[in-house]
């Protein structure tokens, strides 16, 4: 069983930054990729990054790459979203997600298990 708790959302203005936290409880944290998704009101959840149980693999959905870094410390059971450069349209709620085995999952039915979402709303 593992639980995600997901922390750093909030309000910032277009170019500014966030970090977002998913701190994850049990024991098998390290055997598992992570990602994160988000989701805005009227659209459907997207993949926005992901991270391989190890951190040597890390991929972007196309219109964060460049701006947003995944990162993951997993003595600390700790996976980040580092969100540079933000833009109105990254307004929504970001969701941790993991999935059992050596890579990230970039479907939204591919998570085992989720957290509960951060809102992060950026003004223009």
């Amino acid at each position: 069983q593992v639980r995600l708790v997901e922390s750093g959302g909030g309000l910032v203005q277009a170019g500014g930054s966030l970090r977002l936290s998913c701190a994850a409880s049990g024991r098998t944290f390290s055997n598992c990729g992570m990602s994160w998704f988000r989701q805005a009101p009227g659209k459907e959840r997207e993949f926005v990054a992901g991270i391989s149980w190890n951190g040597g693999t890390t991929n972007y959905a196309k219109s964060v790459l460049g701006r947003f870094t995944v990162s993951r410390d997993n003595a600390k059971n700790t996976v980040y979203l580092q969100m540079n450069s933000l833009e109105p349209e990254d307004t929504a709620v970001y969701f941790c997600a993991a999935a059992f085995g050596p890579t990230a999952p970039r479907a939204p039915n591919g998570p085992n298990y989720w957290g509960q979402g951060t809102q992060v709303t950026v003004s223009s």
